[in-house]
């Protein structure tokens, strides 16, 4: 297969990614969500997308809704990503490009991310996503691509992935991990909760929510400032002892990208995250800060 010269691996800007629309090897997943409706996202693809890209839904192309207490959307099977994957045209030597309109949270990081620990190196996320891209004046289309059949041989991290919650608490208490959960602070803290039936946290777990990861314009914050940030946040910690959750495993990976982006490279995610949590009632719940 012919590929581009180009490896990006966290981001890209709309402008770079416009220069490269067309050429043999690049891949451009619309990964597009409202939680509120699942159909949304798909909807908006077919009235308009960049040029060439597919649709990945994140219910039935990037979950796996059928596994029980593994949260609200659990990780999809290794090999069902892979036929997933497969449809599309995605090989181990093509470039991929994700999208989304949450600044790259509903869902286009979670299909970095899946990639990603699928082995699969050259694969980024569009930054500032749909809106930095048509406030650009960049093309659009409503075409629908053909679909690709062939097996995408991936090579999954299980390391990557922490589903236990009974050794995840044990780390936590031990000092082992440190836990960053991603949801907005009043989610966090127990004053709301729109979503999931109990509200509160994981006790021990620390809060970024993700959108703080982003500047006023919707894209990420400058590599150097995210390195900052982090820093002042888990100090000298390995990377490899930083767990991500959020509500359901997805705006999670919002942060492990931008550590990664920052050079922390080697997070892992708690993959039942909050919603997987509280399945078993006799978890300890914490509230406030």
């Amino acid at each position: 297969m012919t590929t581009i010269d180009v490896h990006w691996t966290t981001l890209i800007d709309p402008q770079t990614l416009a220069r490269h629309l067309g050429d043999p090897g690049l891949i451009v997943l619309d990964c597009r969500f409202d939680i509120a409706n699942g159909n949304a996202g798909w909807q908006a693809y077919g009235r308009s997308h960049l040029p060439g890209a597919f649709y990945a839904h994140l219910e039935t192309d990037l979950s796996d809704m059928g596994r029980s207490g593994r949260g609200r959307h659990p990780l999809p099977d290794p090999p069902q990503f892979a036929a997933v994957m497969g449809r599309y045209g995605i090989e181990p030597t093509r470039q991929v490009v994700c999208y989304d309109d949450a600044g790259g949270a509903l869902a286009a990081a979670r299909a970095w991310w899946l990639l990603r620990n699928c082995g699969h190196s050259r694969v980024a996320v569009l930054d500032g996503g749909w809106s930095a891209w048509t406030s650009a004046d960049l093309p659009v289309a409503a075409d629908k691509p053909v679909h690709r059949i062939g097996d995408y041989p991936l090579s999954w991290d299980a390391s990557g992935v922490v589903n236990d919650a009974g050794l995840l608490a044990d780390d936590l208490a031990a000092g082992r991990i440190m836990l960053i959960d991603a949801r907005a602070s009043a989610r966090y803290r127990g004053e709301i909760e729109p979503i999931d039936s109990k509200a509160g946290h994981v006790p021990g777990a620390v809060n970024r929510p993700y959108s703080d990861n982003l500047a006023s314009d919707g894209r990420f914050k400058d590599s150097v400032l995210l390195r900052e940030e982090f820093h002042a946040l888990i100090g000298d910690r390995p990377p490899r002892e930083v767990v991500h959750m959020c509500g359901s495993g997805v705006t999670a990976l919002h942060n492990l990208l931008a550590m990664d982006h920052a050079g922390f490279r080697g997070s892992r995610l708690y993959a039942p995250s909050w919603s997987g949590w509280i399945v078993d009632p006799q978890r300890a719940v914490a509230v406030g800060g």
